[in-house]
């Protein structure tokens, strides 16, 4: 059985690993509000390829054209958004275990430091991998929106 810490500096003990976490929970927001901001892209993706396959029957043959052609991109885009969803929700989870390890640590009196420093980098990695997928689903939005205000007029 492992033994709590019964040590009378406890109290110091918890509250050294409180503020040890509280860096960690500050991550967990701002990814948290990233996780929103990407989902919300995602379900825009989604509301526009929704679109066309409800109008799709009632297209011309040069409209579906280029809606098969923007189909394509919004699944390019769909795809992208996708990972950085996912890469991103892992990393919010292992911050999670960052917490979770830090408090076990300041608990049963075990040396989990490094535990929770490679759940930190791999945290980080992930938000990178994740913050990178967003970049290109934003690039490839960017590269292929159609204003019509600039177009030369016919």
């Amino acid at each position: 059985m492992i033994p709590l810490n019964t040590d009378p500096t406890g109290l110091s003990v918890m509250a050294s690993a409180i503020q040890l976490a509280v860096a960690p929970v500050f991550l967990l927001t701002g990814v948290a509000a990233l996780l929103g901001v990407m989902a919300t892209r995602l379900a825009r993706i989604i509301d526009r390829a929704r679109y066309f396959e409800t109008a799709w029957d009632g297209m011309s043959d040069d409209s579906r054209r280029i809606a098969s052609l923007e189909l394509v991109i919004l699944e390019r885009r769909r795809v992208v958004a996708s990972w950085a969803i996912n890469f991103s929700t892992a990393s919010a989870l292992l911050v999670c275990g960052v917490v979770t390890v830090l408090f076990v640590d300041a608990f049963f009196s075990t040396d989990l430091k490094w535990l929770a420093g490679a759940l930190f980098i791999a945290s980080m990695l992930s938000l990178i991998v994740g913050l990178g997928c967003f970049l290109r689903e934003v690039t490839v939005a960017t590269r292929t929106v159609r204003i019509l205000a600039l177009r030369p007029r016919q």
